[in-house]
């Protein structure tokens, strides 16, 4: 089966057919993703937060995303791979966003980049298309510029502000954009620059009325212990699991029941039964 293309997605919007979304860092989590059928993956940079242990997104470098992404192209097969570019890693020319492209497809093995903004940046996606990427947009929070916003803040609740959010819209469709991103958007602007655009939109805090929706993989599993943002959903405490898990191993590590006779490997190469036995160490330490 061939991986899912920018032209599937933009065919899943005219379809009405609803696109789901996660955000995966590594192998494992890709392959998971990969058996749950989901069509695109975003290789995110709150990979700065859920697994670097940064306050944010900023600190996150090209290196950082190039190298999660070749790791989430080998644990998946089917599904549209699309890679964040970093902070800094754009804004500064249209050459330095043509460079970070290059090496997250090149390198990572992405089939499509993101980018966080609106007017400033419709000419670099413009340039960047015109190249032959694919490129999705990010409207309304954009976690990179968090600092000038004041927070991780709802955009677009004011009539003026919505207004420009919809031509930044319009304009990054007209430039090239696959798809967009709109992100803690209030629901009824979320759908008003739904339906006035070709390109699917992807919600995340926007509401039911987008295309589709993208969450972070570790808030829906519940691998958070202690932070669930407002606009996720956890369908599973997967982060307890592991907790319990590992509590019971350290148990059985100290009362000596780990390792057991199935993980023990003998010296004659013999089972108690005579038979002759294979000990996998493929995945030893």
């Amino acid at each position: 089966m061939a991986r899912t293309t920018t032209r599937d997605i933009r065919a899943m919007k005219a379809a009405g057919t609803p696109i789901p979304m996660v955000t995966a860092y590594d192998y494992t989590a890709a392959r998971l993703v990969e058996e749950a059928g989901i069509p695109m993956i975003l290789v995110g940079d709150s990979m700065g937060q859920t697994t670097l242990g940064y306050e944010n997104t900023i600190p996150v470098t090209v290196d950082d995303i190039s190298s999660a992404t070749a790791a989430v192209i080998r644990g998946s097969q089917n599904a549209l791979i699309v890679a964040d570019m970093p902070f800094m890693s754009y804004q500064a020319s249209v050459e330095d966003a043509m460079r970070t492209a290059g090496r997250l497809v090149k390198e990572g093995g992405a089939q499509a980049v993101k980018l966080e903004g609106g007017a400033p940046v419709v000419e670099t996606v413009r340039r960047l298309t015109e190249a032959g990427f694919a490129v999705m947009g990010h409207l309304g929070l954009t976690p990179q510029s968090v600092h000038q916003m004041g927070g991780y803040r709802v955009q677009g609740r004011e009539k003026e502000a919505a207004s420009a959010m919809i031509e930044d819209a319009r304009a990054l469709e007209e430039a090239g954009a696959f798809a967009l991103v709109l992100e803690l958007v209030p629901a009824t602007l979320a759908q008003t620059i739904t339906e006035q655009l070709a390109i699917p939109t992807i919600g995340i805090g926007a509401g039911v009325e987008c295309d589709g929706q993208v969450q972070v993989l570790h808030d829906i599993l519940g691998l958070s212990l202690d932070f669930t943002p407002r606009h996720a959903k956890k369908y599973a405490e997967v982060g307890q699991v592991i907790v319990d898990a590992l509590n019971q191993y350290v148990g059985e590590v100290e009362s000596r029941q780990f390792p057991g006779e199935a993980q023990t490997p003998r010296e004659s190469g013999k089972s108690q039964s005579g038979e002759v036995t294979e000990l996998n160490v493929a995945n030893g330490a």
